[in-house]
């Protein structure tokens, strides 16, 4: 058997690698077995759980160890700016043409093409609503500042993300670029998330904690960062639950594929495969997201703001890091 091994290896017909970091759901192991038998390659699927964590295993394990990892617009770009990532040979991904109209012509989504090249394949997108318990909430939430709102103290969940919260906190606050705040403003955030985080249970970091939590504690509200995917999660448990989009602002997510400069041509095959008809069907089936490939009413809603990229992410992170362990709201003075 090991020689069988040595004489694959040197005439290159040992299984390819591919390694893959995405999140919940993106990658199915049945999906994943097929994948491999149909390529003939071993994948390796890694799973994370916020935006900061993709950042920080890219960073500390080094992009050359992934080959593609899912990522949003708006967080794109930092892995561009680092020259993480290479372009897309689009014409090795047939399934591009049976996606959506909106996703197929990628010049027309910001910063997926540099110079004429495609550095991303949209794959998944959602709204990040608020989920409220119709046993405790009886009217649907129609503003974000519920979240703040002391009737419901010890009651609410919140994700546990650093970018996401200082723009949830400056639409809350109404600042005028919550994407782009001035270091006054990161600060005026940061004191209106400490004030969150003293109204909230607890953070949460997936939605399979978020059903837990809901399961074993008296929860009145979720900001429910995963949006479709974590109301579906609920429902299948059997929770008396509703989902809306408050009218002061909705963030939204496109969650896109991206290719490490390192990888190889596999990596577009597990795009066109993850773009299949069969795939897209099991995204929005078993995990409650929408698909590219097939178009959704809701994400068309004028409340929807999607994600822009933001003025500084480390600074964002520290002041996060600040908030979660306990910092009072002095410690953000002007």
């Amino acid at each position: 058997m090991i020689c069988l091994l040595l004489i694959l290896a040197q005439t290159g017909l040992a299984q390819p690698q591919l390694n893959v970091l995405a999140w919940e759901g993106y990658a199915e192991a049945d999906l994943v077995r097929e994948f491999e038998q149909q390529t003939g390659s071993n994948v390796a699927v890694t799973l994370v759980h916020s935006d900061d964590e993709l950042w920080n295993r890219v960073n500390k394990d080094g992009h050359e160890n992934y080959d593609l990892i899912a990522v949003n617009t708006a967080e794109l770009q930092r892995y561009l700016k680092k020259g993480y990532l290479r372009a897309i040979n689009t014409a090795e991904i047939p399934n591009i043409q049976y996606q959506d109209e909106r996703f197929q012509d990628t010049t027309k989504i910001p910063g997926l093409t540099a110079q004429g090249q495609t550095f991303a394949i949209p794959y998944t997108y959602s709204e990040m609503g608020l989920i409220y318990n119709r046993k405790l909430v009886h009217q649907p939430p129609e503003s974000i500042t519920i979240l703040w709102d002391k009737k419901y103290a010890g009651k609410i969940l919140a994700f546990n993300t650093s970018n996401h919260n200082f723009t949830l906190a400056g639409i809350s606050l109404g600042l005028p670029h919550p994407f782009q705040q001035t270091p006054e403003e990161l600060n005026r955030s940061a004191r209106h998330l400490v004030e969150l985080r003293r109204n909230l249970l607890t953070f949460y970091s997936s939605p399979q904690e978020a059903v837990k939590l809901f399961k074993t504690q008296e929860i009145a509200l979720i900001y429910a960062n995963y949006g479709s995917q974590q109301l579906k999660a609920l429902a299948d448990v059997g929770a008396d639950v509703g989902y809306t989009l408050p009218k002061d602002g909705t963030l939204a997510w496109l969650d896109c594929w991206a290719i490490s400069r390192t990888a190889g041509p596999l990596a577009e095959q597990w795009i066109d495969f993850m773009l299949d008809e069969k795939a897209s069907q099991r995204l929005s089936h078993n995990q409650g997201l929408a698909s590219t490939r097939h178009s959704s009413t809701i994400h068309h809603n004028n409340q929807l703001i999607w994600l822009e990229p933001i003025e500084d992410a480390e600074a964002r992170n520290q002041l996060w890091d600040q908030i979660i362990s306990g910092d009072v709201m002095e410690r953000f003075a002007p």
